[in-house]
């Protein structure tokens, strides 16, 4: 709604109205860290919201990943290029298969990345070597990582997230707040459990995934030799 080709025709009323859909209380999590009264802060908690707009109730729209590209061209001697694919499990499965991109191919310069919905791999070069990177990129999805290789990511994904929960009061909530809404529950020992349950059955699940599906693409810099999104995807499926 900020942006005015997104909405050119929008009145004051249709961006209230948005805003009263979007921005309620309706399904929000509340984390909170270094409390010593629970019943107190949640009492203090239930008072302070209790008039706060509930907004409408969520409902889940099914959708489909469809991949596709993006360039931007901007010529500075230099080329990024990422490949992304939805994400085919919950958030420990995918932080190891980020593991595994990275471990696999350090040589290469590339690594593995996941946001919210999506993991896949990252690497850079000079324009001239965009094709090769572009190799690169597509090699380290669509070749199943080794059980050792797996057992490393297993190890560095969960002392990662391990790791998070003593970063401060700030990452720990944060933590709390997507294990919740992945999970609904959150222990500290879960979260160790869950990485340990991973199997390397599960990571090379999650990258036959990855190499039969139509990847996204996101290219920018020196764009002169680099391939376009549907050379790419051919190589997927």
């Amino acid at each position: 709604m900020g942006k005015s080709f997104y909405s050119s025709s929008a009145t004051r009323a249709s961006i209230m109205s948005f805003r009263e859909r979007a921005y309620g209380l309706h399904g929000a999590v509340l984390s909170a860290t270094g409390i010593d009264d629970h019943a107190a802060f949640v009492k203090a908690v239930e008072e302070g919201l209790s008039e706060s707009a509930a907004g409408s109730p969520i409902t889940t729209a099914s959708s489909t990943f469809l991949g596709g590209e993006t360039r931007v061209h901007a010529p500075a001697g230099y080329t990024h290029l990422a490949l992304a694919f939805e994400a085919a499990g919950k958030s420990p499965l995918m932080n190891v298969v980020k593991q595994c991109i990275t471990i696999a191919n350090v040589e290469a310069g590339l690594s593995g990345f996941t946001a919210e919905g999506i993991v896949g791999v990252y690497g850079g070069s000079a324009p001239s070597d965009a094709a090769s990177v572009t190799d690169a990129l597509v090699m380290a999805i669509t070749s199943a990582p080794s059980a050792d290789i797996v057992e490393r990511a297993k190890n560095l994904a969960k002392a990662e997230a391990v790791f998070a929960l003593d970063g401060g009061s700030q990452s720990l909530a944060q933590a709390m707040a997507a294990s919740i809404l992945e999970t609904n529950t959150f222990s500290s020992a879960g979260v160790a459990a869950s990485y340990d349950a991973i199997t390397a059955k599960d990571v090379v699940g999650a990258f036959e995934a990855m190499a039969k599906s139509n990847p996204a693409m996101a290219a920018v810099g020196d764009l002169s030799s680099t391939p376009y999104q549907g050379s790419i995807s051919a190589k997927f499926g």
